[in-house]
C-alpha cells in the first residue's frame, strides 16, 4: 500500500516518522487498537485516517449509478463517519487548524460527473435528509412530525441534492419525443425545472385600462379551495420533480380579501412566489415581506407619462415611478411591462432610457387584441422587424432592457449568436411550463387570449394537462413544426388569435423568419 496516496495529510503531518508505517494494514485498523508513540501528538489521528481511507476508497472505485432516479436515493458513494473531532474536514483541504474534541459525523462522497471527493462536517440538516430519503419518509409527515412548514422540509432536501449527497429524480416536463427540434441542441430548452401557476385570483382592480383583455364577472374561490388547489399544485409539482413558482395576479392580486393567508399558504409549501399587480401602499407590501420576499414584483407602463396616463389612468405614470423607488428601497427585484402598440411604439426606448437604474428589468408583450385590447391598433406587421432591430441594439447599453418576445430569437438566429429562452424559456411555454388560473377556477394554456383547458372544480391539474386540449396548445401552429429554431420561438399565439387567424395552422402574423425554415409559402 502507497501511504503517501491514501494518508495525503497524515503524510504531511507526521512527517518521517509516516515512513515507519508504510505497507502495513489500513492505519485506522492499527489506531484503533493502539496509538503508537510518534502519533501521541495527534490524537485525532484515527477520526483523520478513516476520513482519508474513504477518500482513497471514493477515487479508486467506479461504483455504478443508477440510470434512471424514479424517487430520491442517497448517493451510492455516501459514507457517513462518525468522529469524536471537529474541524477535520478543514484539515483535509490542506488549512491548517487545530481539531477539538466535539462528537459528529462528517460526510465524504463523490458528485457523479465530478472528479473531486467532497468532505464536510455534516449538519443536523444533512443528517435529516439522509434519514428522510432512507426511510421513506413523506414531506408531509416529516413536516408533521418536526412542527415545521413543509417547504421547509422541502427546502433540506433540494439542498441535500445540490451538493450531491442525496439524488433526485429529473424533471418530466419535457417536451415530447415528436417536439420539432430544428437546429437547436440545448437540452435545456426541452425540460423545464420549474413549472408556474399564473393565479389570477381575482377580477378586482383598482385600474381601467384600455387595453385589458377580460374585464368579465368572475366569481372568487373561497380561501379554503385555494388552500386545496395550492395542495393539488404541489402534488402535481413532486410527481413531476420540478420546483414550483405561484405567479399572483389578478385584475390587482393584492386587493383579493384573503391575499395574505393565501401567499402564506403558498410560502409554507416551499413555493417560489411572485406578482404581477399594481403601485400599492409601503404597509401593504412590508406584510408581504414578512411572510416571504416575492422573487419579483412587476408592474405595467404603457409609454411616456402622457401616454401611459391616457391608457391606465391619470397619476399612473408618477405613482409607478415613486413604486419602483420602494421596491428598490426594499430590495425587491422590480420589473417593468410595456403592451406595445401602434400608438406607443415610438415612445418604448425612450421609456427605457427614463427608467434606467430604476428598475431591474424593463420588457414588452405585443398587444393582444383580445377583450377592450381590440379596440387599439397594434404595431404594422411590416415595421416590427426593423422595431426589433432598434430594440436589441438598444439593450447592449441599457442593462434594464431584457429580451421576451419570441420573434427576437430570428434576429440572433440569423446573426448566428445564441438563442435565448423566448418568452417563457421554452418559445412559448403555453401549457408546457406554465399555466394560468382564473379566479373560478377555469385553467388556461395562456392568459393574454381565451384558451381554456379545463376547470379545476371539475379535473385533477395532472388530467387537465395532459388533456388533448392542453397538448395542442403545446405543440402551436403546424407552419412552426419545421421551423430551425421551434424550440425557443412558436411565435404568440395570443397575437395570432387577435388577428383572427387559425392559430394552430397559421403563424404569427409578424414573423419573418425565411419561409424556407417555416414551410410558409
Amino acid at each position: 500500500m502507497n501511504f503517501q496516496a491514501v494518508y495525503p495529510v497524515i503524510s504531511h503531518l507526521l512527517g518521517k516518522a509516516a515512513a515507519d508505517h508504510a505497507g502495513e494494514q489500513f492505519l485506522s485498523d492499527v489506531l484503533k487498537t493502539d496509538t503508537p508513540e510518534s502519533f501521541s501528538t495527534h490524537p485525532y489521528l484515527y477520526d483523520l485516517a478513516r476520513i482519508e481511507e474513504a477518500c482513497y476508497s471514493i477515487r479508486t472505485s467506479s461504483l455504478p449509478l443508477p440510470q434512471k432516479i424514479e424517487a430520491r436515493i442517497i448517493n451510492p458513494t455516501l459514507q457517513l463517519i462518525e468522529v469524536q473531532w471537529s474541524n477535520l474536514p478543514v484539515l483535509i483541504k490542506g488549512q491548517s487548524v487545530l481539531p477539538e474534541k466535539v462528537n459528529g459525523f462528517v460526510l465524504v462522497w463523490q458528485t457523479p460527473g465530478e472528479e473531486a471527493v467532497q468532505v464536510v462536517q455534516a449538519s443536523n440538516h444533512d443528517l435529516l435528509a439522509l434519514k428522510i430519503v432512507s426511510e421513506q419518509i413523506d414531506s408531509r409527515q416529516a413536516a408533521e412530525e418536526g412542527n415545521v412548514t413543509v417547504g421547509t422540509i422541502d427546502d433540506i432536501l433540494y439542498l441535500a441534492a445540490q451538493i450531491g449527497i442525496i439524488l433526485a429524480p429529473k424533471s418530466s416536463i419535457v417536451r415530447s419525443d415528436d417536439f420539432p427540434r430544428g437546429e437547436i441542441n440545448n437540452p435545456a430548452f426541452f425540460t423545464a425545472s420549474t413549472f408556474t401557476l399564473q393565479w389570477h385570483i381575482t377580477q378586482t382592480c383598482d385600474l381601467h385600462c384600455r387595453h385589458c383583455y377580460d374585464r368579465s364577472s368572475r366569481t372568487e374561490l373561497e380561501l379554503g379551495e385555494g388552500i386545496r388547489i395550492l395542495d393539488e399544485l404541489y402534488d402535481f409539482c413532486r410527481k413531476h420533480n420540478v420546483y414550483t413558482q405561484i405567479t399572483f395576479t389578478g385584475g390587482n392580486p393584492l386587493l383579493y380579501p384573503h391575499f395574505n393567508e393565501l401567499y402564506k399558504e403558498a410560502a409554507d409549501r416551499g413555493f417560489l412566489t411572485a406578482i404581477l399587480g399594481n403601485p400599492m401602499s409601503r404597509h401593504r407590501i412590508e406584510e408581504i415581506l414578512a411572510i416571504q420576499k416575492p422573487e419579483f414584483y412587476q408592474v405595467s407602463l404603457e409609454g411616456l407619462r402622457e401616454h401611459n396616463d391616457y391608457i391606465r389612468g391619470a397619476g399612473h405614470f408618477d405613482r409607478t415611478i415613486d413604486f419602483l423607488a420602494l421596491l428598490h428601497e426594499l430590495d425587491i427585484y422590480a420589473m417593468v411591462m410595456l403592451t406595445l402598440t401602434k400608438s406607443n411604439f415610438d415612445q418604448v426606448l425612450k421609456l427605457a432610457e427614463q427608467l434606467r437604474g430604476q428598475v431591474d428589468l424593463f420588457t414588452f408583450n405585443r398587444l393582444a387584441m383580445v377583450g377592450e385590447g381590440s379596440a387599439l391598433a397594434s404595431v404594422e406587421p411590416e415595421s416590427y422587424r426593423d422595431f426589433l432591430i432598434s430594440f436589441v441594439h438598444a439593450a447592449k447599453d441599457n442593462p434594464c432592457i431584457g429580451y421576451k418576445d419570441n420573434l427576437i430569437n430570428i434576429l440572433r438566429y440569423t446573426e448566428k449568436e445564441p438563442c435565448f429562452g423566448g418568452c417563457a424559456g421554452y418559445g412559448c411555454g403555453a401549457a408546457f411550463n406554465f399555466v394560468a388560473l382564473l379566479p373560478d377556477g377555469e385553467v388556461h394554456a395562456c392568459r393574454k387570449f381565451p384558451s381554456y383547458i379545463g376547470n379545476l372544480a371539475d379535473n385533477s391539474l395532472h388530467d387537465i394537462y395532459y388533456s388533448d386540449l392542453a397538448k395542442q396548445y403545446r405543440r402551436g401552429s403546424e407552419l412552426c413544426s419545421t421551423c430551425t429554431i421551434r424550440p425557443v420561438c412558436g411565435g404568440c399565439m395570443a397575437v395570432g388569435y387577435g388577428f383572427g387567424l387559425d392559430i394552430f395552422k397559421e403563424l404569427d402574423p409578424y414573423c419573418f423568419m425565411d419561409s424556407s425554415t417555416t414551410g410558409k409559402g
